[in-house]
């Protein structure tokens, strides 16, 4: 059963996912940490992390995270089939509908139309992530605010906009940063 559930819950993911791995964390987290309560938020929060550091879309690495987590490697394997698994459907129809198609306005005001949802999908995951660094599992506004995370978050987002900096070189610092200040 629980197999079945985890496959369920990622080809759901899977299936309304648009827009790419960034997309699917608001999809992940409410299936996860808030439906089945597989993960409690600050675990999802460390999922995010490792599945950013790792190599491979994000989305799929946090699939066979909570797969392994769950349910071990036959958890990892189903959870992260049940995600591909729309996705390889859904590319294989909509690749001959695009390339049939392509040129007819319809098309092009959906395609439209979907791109501020997307970005609006990937601010929610974005913000979601803020608010756990800076008050923790309590929640906005009702624990104090951590300062180091504060500027540590704006150091690293002044330092990737200014100066383009390799992502996987500022989380590094970052965390040999949180190293020293929280241990």
């Amino acid at each position: 059963m629980l197999y079945l559930e985890l496959f369920w819950s990622f080809f759901q993911v899977g299936l309304f996912t648009i827009g790419g791995g960034y997309a699917s964390l608001p999809l992940i987290q409410n299936q996860v940490v808030n439906y089945h309560r597989w993960l409690t938020l600050s675990e999802f929060s460390d999922l995010i992390t490792i599945s950013q550091m790792t190599p491979g879309p994000i989305a799929i690495n946090s699939a066979t995270f909570v797969g392994t987590r769950i349910a071990g490697l036959p958890g990892a394997i189903i959870a992260t089939a049940g995600f591909v698994t729309p996705s390889c459907i859904i590319m294989g129809i909509l690749a001959y509908i695009f390339f049939k198609y392509k040129n007819i306005s319809v098309i092009q005001g959906i395609l439209a139309g979907l791109r501020p949802a997307v970005v609006a999908m990937i601010a929610s995951a974005g913000l979601s992530i803020l608010f756990l660094c800076l008050w923790g599992e309590k929640g906005f506004n009702k624990g104090p605010i951590n300062y180091y995370g504060g500027i540590l978050f704006l150091v690293s987002l002044f330092i990737l906009q200014k100066w383009k900096a390799k992502p996987m070189l500022v989380m590094a610092a970052c965390g040999v940063i949180g190293a020293f200040i929280y241990y």
